[in-house]
């Protein structure tokens, strides 16, 4: 990412409302911002950062980011099945592409509670 468009990011973030904070992201080195829903973000690397304060959460971190790792990529199976889908003319495929559907829609489902559980807590 440019210069320029690191800089017209992080103006969009303050236009947004978010804070600048003292804290510097860990792969990138750019400030972090303080969203409005508390989030901590970089700007540079378009990333959330999540910050841990002792050995005891260090799990629990890698368990959130396992957890959106599947998230997404069941949004990109998501994205190829529809594809699948909409060139589809054989009815005994289209039922089996949908109940893949289905189910990659149901287990998508799970990790976002998952996440917003680990969030919330």
């Amino acid at each position: 990412m440019s210069t320029d468009v690191r800089i017209k990011s992080m103006a969009e973030l303050l236009r947004a409302g978010a804070t600048m904070t003292n804290l510097s992201c860990p792969a990138c080195s750019s400030p972090l911002f303080r969203l409005k829903n508390n989030d901590l973000w970089c700007a540079s690397c378009q990333k959330k950062v999540i910050v841990v304060k002792d050995n005891e959460q260090i799990g629990d971190v890698q368990s959130f980011s396992s957890i959106g790792n599947v998230e997404s990529t069941l949004l990109a199976k998501i994205i190829e099945i529809n594809s699948r889908i909409q060139k589809e003319e054989d009815l005994n495929q289209l039922e089996k592409l949908n109940s893949v559907l289905s189910s990659l829609l149901d287990n998508l489902d799970k990790a976002k509670k998952i996440l917003q559980k680990h969030t919330v807590s």
